[in-house]
């Protein structure tokens, strides 16, 4: 593969900063843009010699176009996740998800990659699982919908520039450097457990979910930018589901705190049913592989847990 200059938006972030470390070894030329409102300039500590760090706001078209400037490819990390928060604050996911979105794309007139991290949260409650990526998009809550918007902006600047749009529909994505503030459920079981409380369930844990390991997502990426012949929508995932309780019990399992047993909470708006990805796309068109199973993955959490983010 060819030495590319790669811009990463929401490179200090947690899916961007082990994205980040993976091009600077495979020798490519880094540029993150980053605010910092939710990433840390410490997840990039050991190769910040190695990048070019750029401090700016995807809602900043300024900021953008700078960062944009000469750059072969475009990784559009950059964005606020939290489902429940967008319920409450519809306004300023549209501002950072769509607007946002819309400025990256925009601005990349000259790349020849755009690889745009969307969210299985499009396709609301599915239809069918595991869920392909023409199932209708039936987004339930507003961060689902910026995803929606985002895709639908990166295909119409796909057009008119002539890039090749390469959108991934990440699942349930977990691992070290998570942080605190957009914890997913396993990392949020593993602190409770180990401060001695039971894991919260909201609902009554049959829902599932396709849980990925952030490594796996960065194989997803770099493979995004190596496929030439590679363009569209691709589901990533690990291609199974597991419920909720099984979740629970196997984290209090490995963590020798099986007597916890979880409190039921109301189920939180916005959130569905059931998610499991349909990755046969990815394994053919990407050769995508998930290589880390869910309890391998867990453990190593568990062996690295420090009480911060992991």
């Amino acid at each position: 593969m060819e030495t590319l200059r790669v811009l990463v938006t929401g490179g200090a972030g947690f899916i961007g900063s082990h994205l980040v470390k993976a091009l600077v070894k495979a020798g490519h030329q880094v540029r993150v843009l980053d605010n910092l409102s939710t990433g840390s300039i410490e997840n990039l500590a050991d190769v910040l010699n190695a990048i070019e760090f750029v401090r700016g706001d995807v809602r900043d078209y300024g900021a953008v176009e700078y960062a944009v400037r000469g750059v072969d490819a475009v990784v559009h990390l950059a964005a606020l996740i939290d489902v429940a928060e967008s319920v409450e604050r519809p306004d300023l996911y549209f501002d950072v998800n769509v607007r946002g979105t819309y400025n990256v794309a925009k601005a990349s007139k000259n790349v020849s990659t755009f690889v745009f991290a969307s969210s299985s949260a499009i396709y609301g409650e599915p239809i069918r699982v595991p869920i392909p990526e023409d199932h209708p998009l039936m987004p339930k809550s507003p961060y689902a919908a910026s995803k929606v918007s985002g895709e639908a902006f990166v295909q119409a600047f796909a057009n008119q520039y002539g890039f090749r749009p390469v959108i991934l529909r990440l699942f349930n994505v977990y691992g070290p450097k998570q942080s605190r503030a957009y914890a997913g459920v396993i990392i949020e079981f593993i602190r409770r457990v180990s401060r001695g409380e039971p894991p919260v369930i909201f609902g009554d844990g049959e829902q599932t979910r396709d849980f990925v390991h952030v490594s796996d997502v960065v194989e997803a990426v770099m493979l995004s930018l190596r496929s030439e012949g590679a363009r569209g929508v691709f589901n990533i995932g690990s291609g199974e589901g597991v419920t909720i309780n099984h979740l629970a019990r196997l984290i209090l399992k490995l963590m020798g705190r099986e007597y916890l047993k979880p409190i039921y909470a109301p189920p939180r708006p916005g959130d569905i049913r059931h998610s499991i990805a349909d990755i046969s796309r990815a394994r053919k068109e990407l050769g995508f592989k998930p290589k880390v199973g869910l309890e391998v993955g867990i453990k190593e959490l568990i062996s690295q847990y420090d009480g911060k983010a992991i």
